[in-house]
């Protein structure tokens, strides 16, 4: 007989075929994991449901906690519990405002700060680590094996040295990297797909953060990003600082504690998003000396103290619309993205400047994920399911090299469309120079001295020529990912040099091999956990489905004595399952209860059996 594979138009009737791929939304205040199945793009829950991870990282006595537990602790233990780590990514102390209180004992290591935690010194991109690692373990959860690979968003104005950051972060997570891909772009993908929209878009995004802002053309299957513009030091936590900056003037405090300071940005947090649907909130709390207070807090004052963010947020709005090439009411939709768009003062801003209602009919904290979870599906090679689209995204700032007098040569300007190469010719400054210093920068400005330095490496053997007679042609060539490598050659002698841009942001290439060799060597230990939920998960459903039976048949097939067995170990496996400990005594318990059900599961499949042949007849069962 000859068995019939169904499956979903465009979609493989083997499901061992379909390469498992996911999209990551690293968020600086939550992260999320996507997926696509059966042709639709959602958000994996963890074991309880929860769509959202806050991007939260507790360094405890004896292990890692991440998430909503950590989240918990954020006041207890402020100087050990790390929030909002993307804010860190690639950045040094001097890149911090000074007046923003954080409750961490930051580290100014080289290239990159770290945190100083109970665990030892961490970067960002361990803390990111840890955050992804969890994303991939919830993932292979619920889909059931192993990944082939992800695609991370990461905002479009983050540089060189944030994007390659966050692939070192992915990298000690344990996960293949198939594309870093621009939030706002992402956002633009999902949005597109979902509505088959065509036009021109303006993608907002507001994250905890980060702030973007792009211009996509959509048509047909086609994302074009026409430009790029943001602010990497713009996002909710701003707001956050602004009411917490108020509680402090309010209690005439010229300091705060560690756990204080927490404690206020916790409460700043929920009083900014109970202003989004209410006029008026209270924020009520403790100080480390036992003072109470609690204060009122309307919109209108919560929008005087951060007019000023909302504003800082349309200058790089009237920037891209100007590299774009096209007016504010051109745009055919405005999308807005990221948590921190739920503000009225901030929809109120875009609307009027775009001079039309916001698009939010997907979900802002999931629509980078759902996008980037489409991508991923492209990329691992599997059928979209709804046929073939392009994506061309763009370089969100220029790269360039330094000059004599510490100027900047731009070779590929911002808003280049990926993956592009650019080559420029050079020459000696001076009679019989035979070596030149090739300094590789990223930026908008004219100095280098105001641009982010990305490599610096040297082309020797140029013949010895008098000033302006070599000919050295360096060439520029960037990836779909945004990273770029850089080669220079000599023409008449074909002396040539070549460097792939690592940016110096504190952690080598040993120290990210040292950090994978010790996540492999807990592998043994992530195993037995999973073993031991997994362990868990079968136990528990054993235990509901035998305390389902006996309320339904036990007294009724069972002896008094069967009864009592089949009983005790149910309850002796509910013990072992409230304990949450060994694993073996978990296997044994579970095996004991299956051996005393089945005699029981023999007696309920006969009484099913006759329950349903009751009153039939035996010539209708021939017929």
């Amino acid at each position: 007989m000859a068995l019939l594979q169904i499956a979903e138009p465009g979609l493989s009737a083997a499901p061992h075929q379909h390469r498992l791929a996911v999209g990551i939304d690293l968020g600086t205040t939550n992260s999320l994991v996507a997926t696509v199945a059966s042709g639709l793009s959602r958000v994996l829950p963890d074991a309880e449901g929860r769509r959202l991870l806050p991007s939260v990282v507790r360094y405890a006595e004896s292990d890692i906690v991440v998430g909503h537990a950590a989240q918990a602790a954020q006041v207890d233990d402020p100087g050990n519990t790390i929030v909002s780590v993307k804010r860190f990514m690639g950045r040094t102390l001097a890149d911090l405002d000074a007046s923003v209180h954080t409750p961490y004992t930051l580290v100014d290591t080289p290239g990159m700060l770290s945190l100083a935690t109970r665990s030892g010194v961490r970067s960002p991109v361990e803390v990111s680590a840890d955050i992804l690692r969890s994303l991939r373990q919830r993932a292979e959860e619920g889909l059931g094996g192993d990944l082939v690979g992800a695609v991370i968003t990461v905002p479009a104005y983050f540089d060189d040295a944030q994007r390659q950051a966050t692939k070192d972060a992915a990298r000690l997570a344990g996960l293949n990297v198939l594309r870093l891909l621009n939030e706002p772009t992402a956002a633009a993908i999902a949005y597109g797909l979902d509505n088959a929209a065509q036009g021109v878009f303006a993608i907002y995004d507001l994250g905890g953060g980060t702030f973007d802002i792009s211009i996509l053309k959509l048509s047909q299957g086609m994302f074009e990003v026409l430009s790029t513009a943001g602010d990497a030091a713009l996002g909710g936590d701003d707001f956050d600082h602004r009411i917490a900056d108020w509680l402090r003037q309010n209690l005439a405090l010229a300091a705060t504690s560690a756990g204080e300071t927490r404690m206020m940005l916790a409460r700043a947090r929920s009083a900014k998003e109970a202003l989004s649907s209410a006029p008026v909130t209270s924020i009520a709390g403790q100080l480390d000396n036992g003072r109470s207070f609690s204060f009122e807090l309307t919109r209108e004052q919560f929008e005087s103290l951060t007019a000023d963010l909302v504003a800082r947020s349309m200058a790089p709005v009237r920037r891209a619309l100007r590299d774009a090439g096209i007016a504010a009411d051109e745009v055919d939709g405005v999308v807005l993205v990221g948590g921190s768009t739920r503000m009225p003062q901030v929809r109120d801003a875009v609307g009027k400047l775009f001079r039309r209602e916001p698009l939010s009919n997907l979900d802002p904290d999931e629509v980078v994920a759902l996008g980037a979870a489409m991508q991923a599906n492209v990329l691992a090679g599997n059928n979209p399911g709804g046929g073939d689209w392009l994506l061309l995204d763009v370089c969100p700032l220029s790269l360039g090299l330094e000059t004599m007098g510490g100027l900047v040569e731009k070779v590929i300007p911002r808003n280049t469309t990926l993956p592009a190469a650019r080559a420029q010719e050079f020459t000696t400054y001076k009679d019989g120079q035979t070596a030149m210093a090739i300094h590789v920068v990223q930026g908008e400005r004219e100095l280098v001295s105001d641009c982010r330095s990305l490599a610096r490496f040297e082309l020797r053997g140029i013949p010895a020529m008098v000033a302006g007679a070599p000919r050295i042609r360096v060439t520029f060539q960037i990836d779909a990912d945004g990273m770029l490598s850089v080669s220079a050659r000599e023409q008449t002698s074909g002396t040539e040099a070549h460097i792939e841009i690592k940016p110096s942001y504190g952690l080598s290439d040993t120290q990210i091999a040292d950090m994978l060799t010790d996540a492999w060597g807990k592998a043994d230990v992530d195993m037995a956990a999973r073993m031991l939920r997994e362990a868990q998960v079968d136990a528990r459903r054993l235990v509901d489905a035998t305390e389902a039976a006996l309320a339904e048949d036990g007294h009724a097939l069972l002896t008094h004595d069967e009864f009592v067995a089949v009983q005790s170990a149910m309850f002796a496996l509910a013990e072992e399952l409230e304990s949450g400990g060994d694993l073996q005594r978990l296997k044994r318990a579970s095996e004991a209860l299956n051996t005393a059900t089945t005699h029981f599961a023999g007696l309920r499949m006969d009484a099913g059996i006759r329950r349903a042949l009751s009153g039939t007849r035996i010539s209708a069962l021939q017929t």
